[in-house]
């Protein structure tokens, strides 16, 4: 990526798992720019403004759920890196998502250690 900045976009409705993301992120990645959405449309709307590095997407949001929201960002940028976080972590959903470009997925209630090792894999030495 060219970008001097790593950047990583959270979208989640609920403000306690955006904050409890943002933590964690922050911990292994102290100079991230973090940006947050509270639904897909705005993750969708977020995307095009920042070009984050990384996205950590819900499933289960208003306006757009994470998987339209997947499929939009991915046919605006092929390229992009998004992790689905959700609870609702049935086979058919977390399968739509990967077809869909989703890169990863968290199960929550996820452990720093979880997101920190998706972070490592997918933003390599930054």
């Amino acid at each position: 990526m060219s970008e001097s900045k790593f950047t990583v976009l959270i979208s989640d409705d609920s403000i306690l798992a955006r904050k409890q993301l943002k933590d964690v992120i922050t911990k292994v990645a102290p100079d991230a720019l973090i940006e947050d959405a509270k639904n897909g449309q705005e993750a969708i709307d977020k995307f095009k403004e920042l070009h984050p590095n990384l996205v950590f997407l819900d499933i289960v949001m208003p306006v757009k759920d994470g998987i339209t929201a997947v499929k939009e960002i991915i046919e605006y940028d092929e390229d992009a890196d998004i992790i689905i976080v959700s609870s609702t972590g049935t086979q058919t959903q977390l399968k739509n998502a990967i077809e869909a470009g989703a890169k990863d997925f968290i199960q929550k209630p996820f452990t720093p250690d979880q997101v920190e090792k998706v972070i490592r894999a997918h933003i390599g030495g930054k």
